[in-house]
């Protein structure tokens, strides 16, 4: 694969599968293997996951923020990595563990790599801004 091959895959993966919530065409993005390799706060970090629990785990986080929505600033690659910068916007309209839903509308940004093997994403390691999530949607 070269590099605009990984950078578009990822790219229609963040608006069909995160933003769209569209995930009949899963498979042709994500790996059969996806390891949350670092996501500290998810609640799959260390997990490897199959399309099942990969599509439970996109579930988990649109029924909290169906109208979740990330903006893409920068994407860098590098071999069969590719790092994204990004933004993350929502309103908290479905309960997570411990927190119940607050309809307080969030904006936060952070940074993800991306790892692929054959084409497809197989993993993931992610930083974000974790204290400002939790502050603007605490009741």
């Amino acid at each position: 694969m070269n590099d605009s091959s990984n950078k578009s895959t990822l790219h229609s993966f963040m608006d069909e599968v995160w933003n769209s919530g569209d995930l009949s065409n899963l498979s042709s993005y994500v790996a059969p293997s996806y390891e949350v390799r670092n996501d500290p706060g998810d609640p799959w970090n260390g997990q490897v996951l199959d399309h099942e629990t990969f599509k439970e785990r996109v579930a988990y986080t649109r029924n909290a923020f169906p109208d979740i929505l990330f903006g893409i600033w920068e994407m860098v690659e590098e071999g069969d990595t590719v790092a994204i910068h990004w933004s993350m916007s929502g309103t908290h309209t479905g309960d997570l563990p411990q927190l119940p839903a607050t309809g307080k509308n969030f904006q936060i940004t952070g940074m993800t790599f991306y790892y692929f093997e054959d084409g497809k994403i197989s993993g993931h390691s992610q930083a974000f801004d974790q204290l400002g999530f939790l502050t603007q949607i605490s009741p």
